[in-house]
């Protein structure tokens, strides 16, 4: 380890907590609130990710879903995987979608609208929103999980 001898000796404590860093732990939703963009996740993971995000689908009125990716195929792609695990939720036209480079599709449940866009810079990732007809209940946005998650 280098000796650092100038300012106020804070860089000796940055060198030292640059390289103590622990790498994130995923075991619940919440945990990927602060990420851009979607963790790679061992198995064990992704099953304790699905099993609470289930139960927060399942209790909601509908959702809708947000899906960045680096082309408009994959992100059709990653929509349907999510209608193949899901019977209730279903949508149309997705033929008539394009856009190109990196892109964002929003999805709603409740209407079947499905719109993509073109839009370089973000990261990659599913966002999923439990959505609520009562007014008191508050949505929940979760992820952003991997593109493969529901395959």
């Amino acid at each position: 380890m280098c000796q650092l001898h100038c300012g106020l000796g804070m860089e000796e404590h940055l060198v030292k907590n640059f390289l103590d860093i622990k790498l994130m732990e995923i075991n619940k939703l919440v945990d990927l609130n602060n990420l851009r963009t979607a963790p790679q996740l061992r198995d064990i993971q992704a099953k304790k990710l699905l099993e609470e995000l289930e139960a927060n689908i399942f209790n909601a009125d509908w959702i809708t879903i947000g899906i960045m990716a680096p082309s408009d195929n994959k992100a059709i792609e990653t929509l349907q995987s999510i209608s193949k695990r899901y019977s209730s939720i279903k949508f149309g036209n997705l033929g008539s979608l394009h856009a190109v480079g990196g892109v964002f599709l929003k999805a709603n449940q409740k209407t079947s609208n499905v719109f993509v866009r073109s839009e370089n810079g973000l990261g990659q990732g599913i966002l999923i929103t439990c959505q609520y007809d009562e007014g008191a209940k508050e949505s929940n946005t979760f992820g952003p999980l991997p593109l493969d998650f529901f395959t």
